[in-house]
């Protein structure tokens, strides 16, 4: 049996999206915390994974990957079902 793909979609700290694709999410989701994954992850840590989508091949993945970075803030919080946050001004 072939192991699958995964999309992810990751929330980070500062409410940033990152979006990625891997065959072992949880693994993939250890590295970015220790800051050995994406460089991106380095100035936006992350809080979470919020979305996955499960694929095949590598090709599918990857190509979904794309689109999905091309959605907009508000698109992938409509994807992943988050609603905006609203951060107090207060300390």
């Amino acid at each position: 049996m072939k192991i699958p793909y995964y999309v992810y979609i990751i929330i980070c700290k500062d409410g940033a999206f990152y979006t990625g694709y891997t065959q072992d999410v949880e693994a993939r989701m250890k590295l970015h915390k220790l800051g050995k994954g994406a460089k991106y992850m380095r100035t936006h840590p992350p809080e979470k994974v919020v979305y996955l989508e499960k694929f095949e091949t590598l090709s599918d993945a990857m190509k979904r990957e794309r689109e999905i970075k091309r959605l907009t803030h508000a698109e992938k919080l409509k994807l992943t079902g988050l609603r905006v946050r609203v951060k107090s001004s207060e300390p």
